[in-house]
């Protein structure tokens, strides 16, 4: 599989070349030079067996390696995972379903791919004979910082520094960063929003001066954010393996059309799923499902993208995000793969915070997407409904999907199956999910989750009850001005 960038300013590259990179040199991001087509019996056949049979044949389509390489890649990657199924499927109704994505090690979607990234990396070095080693540099709004810090953590040959909002995650997925341990890894709170964090970290991938500081360090860089295609097709497999899981189990029809509602912030975890459908999978709506931050709701609505607004704070902070990175790979498919309308669109963005696209073009984009946000008084109902109603308790991230997947039903009556996408475990967020559940306000997060635990019979994940013993180790914080500097004190001491 050959790569292209979105931008158009370079040739086609090997995939695995493009892992190394992240981004594209012309600012791009990479996308396949064309979309392999899946067999859906064969799919059908691999979900009968370990998830991580079929997670290798996808990489398969996409990275040049060898097959036995790519099966220890991903047996190793979802060994770590606390149930055996990996991906363990909710039947809530005939019609309702929840694909859990919540049983890696740091309890979030993320591993899914953030368990494999590190060792296609490692391999990618040998296969390229790259003598430099990687820096990941990563910006999260929650979730992402630890699952990266924790699939690089002491991974040789790789260095990983992570950025995040000192304000803008919940207490759980601070201290989960901040008491990260690892010879090879840095933790930076940035005072701004996850915008902030990820506009700087752009600026520092396209910083001349710091590539030339990081090369004489024997550095350079990469990604583990969406951006990077390693991270992005681990995430298709997911799509393909509920479908096929569902086929196999016999509640749907092999072939028969189904929808996803994706709880959606940076817009990787959706794209992922509209990439399945482009393989051949029978998608019918891929529903974005956003929070208060609600700029792709309109974008699919109004054909306008608008990060001009007032930036919310939630309980699903994960989704806390004006400016989603990975919107710009549906763009490149949706205008034709015209490199220079999507330069044009994200030049407009950057000076303007704003771009629209043809009405043609946004009809276009609704044969494919639904899109409708939740505000934090449904979000809170939600958990509290689906916990009262199921005996299932969900964090607020799933709760939006669950939310605007009801508003789907309701506006189309659309029948058909849908699966919710739940991406966090909610002992994350335990204050917020315990007010919704029981309208208990309790400051301390780790007696929240206690009570919780006792209200509603679950337990407290062994990663999330250790968390208030571990010292902090990354206390540090910069300005948005700031994240150059980090980097260089990092590596600095990486050198020492």
């Amino acid at each position: 599989m050959q790569v292209l960038s979105t931008r158009g300013k370079m040739n086609s590259i090997p995939a695995t070349k493009a892992v190394l990179q992240g981004i594209a040199a012309d600012g791009g991001l990479f996308v396949p030079e064309s979309f392999p087509q899946i067999d859906l019996e064969e799919m059908k056949a691999y979900a009968a067996h370990e998830y991580d049979i079929l997670a290798a044949r996808v990489l398969q389509y996409f990275f040049d390696m060898d097959e036995a390489a790519l099966a220890e890649i991903t047996q190793q990657a979802y060994g770590t995972f606390d149930d055996s199924r990996v991906v363990p499927i909710k039947e809530l109704t005939s019609v309702d379903y929840v694909m859990e994505l919540t049983h890696g090690p740091t309890l979030a979607f993320k591993d899914m791919a953030l368990q494999v990234l590190p060792r296609l990396i490692r391999k990618a070095l040998d296969i390229h004979k790259q003598q430099e080693n990687v820096l990941i540099l990563t910006a999260t709004s929650g979730d992402t910082g630890k699952a990266a810090l924790e699939g690089f953590k002491d991974v040789p040959r790789t260095a990983i520094e992570v950025f995040y909002p000192a304000d803008g995650v919940a207490t759980m997925q601070k201290l989960q960063m901040v008491t990260q341990e690892g010879g090879n890894v840095a933790v930076c709170g940035v005072r701004g929003n996850f915008d902030d964090a990820q506009t700087g970290v752009k600026a520092l991938f396209a910083d001349n001066a710091l590539k030339a500081f990081l090369k004489e360090a024997g550095y350079t860089f990469s990604s583990a954010n969406s951006i990077n295609f390693g991270r992005l097709i681990p995430q298709v497999a997911y799509y393909i393996y509920a479908y096929a899981k569902l086929a196999a189990d016999g509640r749907i029809e092999n072939g028969q059309e189904i929808s996803f509602i994706v709880p959606t912030g940076n817009f990787g975890n959706i794209l992922a799923g509209y990439y399945a459908k482009r393989m051949g999978l029978p998608v019918k709506k891929l529903v974005c499902a956003s929070n208060g931050n609600n700029v792709l709701t309109d974008f699919f609505n109004k054909s306008v993208y608008d990060a001009n607004r007032p930036f919310h704070k939630t309980m699903s902070p994960s989704m806390d995000i004006l400016i989603s990175s990975n919107l710009e790979r549906l763009l490149f498919e949706v205008a034709g793969r015209d490199d220079v309308q999507v330069r044009a669109w994200m030049n407009a963005l950057k000076q303007n915070g704003r771009y629209e696209i043809p009405a043609e073009t946004q009809a276009g984009l609704r044969e494919t997407f639904w899109a409708d946000f939740c505000d934090e008084t449904e979000t809170a109902q939600t958990i509290k409904t689906v916990f009262e109603t199921y005996g299932y308790l969900i964090d607020p991230h799933t709760a939006v999907a669950r939310c605007v997947g009801e508003k789907y039903r309701r506006q189309t009556g659309d029948g058909a199956p849908a699966v919710v996408v739940s991406t966090a475990n909610p002992y994350k967020f335990t204050q917020d999910v315990l007010r919704c559940v029981s309208g208990q306000d309790v400051p301390d997060a780790f007696e929240a989750a206690r009570q919780l635990s006792q209200i509603t019979g679950t337990q407290i994940p062994p990663q999330i009850a250790g968390l208030h013993e571990k010292p902090v180790l990354h206390p540090d914080c910069v300005e948005r001005t700031g994240l150059k500097t980090a980097v260089e004190k990092f590596i600095s001491r990486m050198g020492d």
